[in-house]
């Protein structure tokens, strides 16, 4: 298993539209990708939008990020660079 922290830059955070490109981008490797608002410690998995939806993650929001799996490095590491780049959205 592997963990990241990462911070929600985008000025929207977690909204409809970027949750659905991170359960896409979730949906592309077989290993279990688990999200965990630090705030709540209220966790979801990645591959379901609703319950990305749940985390309620602002702008701002520290989330941390758990991979597990075949692919997890490579799960990872996409996941966070979704994040860093602010969901292609501006900032």
């Amino acid at each position: 298993m592997l963990e990241r922290r990462v911070k929600i830059v985008n000025r929207l955070g977690l909204h409809a539209r970027a949750a659905a490109k991170l359960v896409k981008i979730a949906e592309e490797f077989q290993s279990e990708i688990i999200v965990t608002n630090e705030k709540n410690h209220n966790s979801v998995d990645a591959k379901s939008i609703l319950c990305l939806l749940t985390l309620c993650a602002s702008q701002g929001s520290e989330l941390k990020i758990e991979t597990n799996g075949i692919d997890e490095k490579e799960a990872l590491e996409r996941v966070e660079r979704i994040f860093v780049e602010g969901f292609g959205e501006d900032n």
